[in-house]
């Protein structure tokens, strides 16, 4: 078993009690004072996040965005400079390797936003499609990311990092300065509600992490919370909801699909043989990864995410579910110890959150 990495805040998070795990090769805070406290602190006020673990890259030069438009699924025809996009890179097939973020920091100049399971991977893959010449760095362990979550993080943010924040909109960006060094603000996340997520330079991720430590809305939140953040809203979490045998189609995801390039994968996103469907469990009884999914005795799906959702007062689930009973309204979910029943509902499951709250 290879040695597990660790963020710059890995000591810190060691000294102050976080239970430690592993995750996408990185040892991992999973939670401090408990995942559902933490859950219910990022709902109603502000929590942050070591996301260290993902993976950064920069892509500049002449042709770049003619390059990158060939193999990612973003639309960057109308992706302007100071704003950032969801999307994905796929196979030959449409089967998603990786989802990212597309930074467009110029007109030839992108900052790439991958998982941290699939750094080395999407590196190879990407760069084994680019054109000679271009400017192609993989700057995973020069870049720190520290996210801050929660209706309250715009208070936060301009308490520690004093500026004109309310002109920034939901997936734009800019550069700023702090205690001496660049960083880069997005006003992103993965939780549903407002939420910023900071790039800075890998050694100085203690001085903002502790700054924001500082303020009396922060407490640090691990991955247990973000997982049931993210799965209330309905957002996937690769090698989950997402994988190399679905497509986004298949997922849910191709009204965004709106790029005309030719890009890698384009023509199997054609075929849809399953749909991610969203499923309300009642109880505490909750759903597991790879839990069979039946329409009476007939078996028509599979698990992928499941958890309570401590917002809801119920459990919620993620399912590939054959194309043909992606309608249906009854399912039973079968577990190695359970049989659940359980109703397809639309996502997002919580829909209360602040993500896209208008500041300006």
């Amino acid at each position: 078993m290879s040695e597990l990495l660790t963020t710059p805040l890995h000591t810190w998070h060691k000294d102050n009690g976080a239970r430690m795990v592993p995750f996408a090769g990185w040892d991992m805070p999973v939670q401090y004072a408990g995942i559902l406290e933490e859950h219910k602190h990022t709902r109603t006020a502000a929590s942050i996040f070591d996301i260290s673990h993902m993976g950064e890259f920069l892509l500049e030069g002449d042709g770049a965005t003619a390059a990158l438009a060939r193999i990612v699924t973003h639309n960057l025809a109308t992706l302007a400079p100071g704003k950032c996009r969801y999307g994905f890179l796929l196979n030959e097939k449409g089967g998603v390797l990786d989802d990212l973020i597309v930074y467009r920091l110029e007109a030839e100049k992108y900052m790439l936003v991958v998982n941290g399971a699939c750094i080395d991977s999407d590196f190879a893959w990407i760069g084994g499609q680019l054109p000679a010449g271009l400017t192609f760095v993989n700057q995973s362990f020069d870049i720190a990311k520290i996210d801050l979550q929660g209706p309250q993080s715009f208070e936060v943010l301009g308490r520690v990092m004093p500026g004109e924040w309310a002109s920034l909109g939901y997936f734009g960006f800019r550069e700023t300065e702090f205690e001496g060094f660049k960083l880069l603000v997005s006003r992103t996340g993965y939780t549903g509600e407002l939420g910023y997520e900071f790039y800075l330079p890998w050694n100085k991720a203690a001085v903002l992490w502790e700054r924001l430590m500082a303020d009396e809305a922060v407490r640090p939140a691990g991955l247990g919370a973000r997982d049931t953040l993210r799965l209330e809203v309905g957002l996937p979490l690769y090698g989950q909801d997402l994988d190399t045998e679905h497509t986004p189609v298949e997922a849910g995801y191709g009204a965004m699909l709106k790029s005309e390039a030719d890009y890698i994968g384009k023509p199997g996103l054609a075929t849809v043989r399953e749909r991610l469907v969203g499923l309300r469990i009642e109880g505490r009884r909750s759903a597991r990864h790879y839990d069979e999914v039946y329409v009476g005795e007939t078996r028509v799906g599979t698990v992928t995410s499941g958890s309570i959702a401590p917002s809801l007062g119920c459990c919620v689930a993620m399912a590939y579910v054959r194309e043909d009973m992606a309608g249906s309204e009854a399912f039973t979910v079968k577990g190695a110890r359970t049989t659940l029943e359980a109703v397809r509902v639309d996502m997002p499951f919580y829909t209360a959150g602040t993500a896209r709250t208008k500041l300006a």
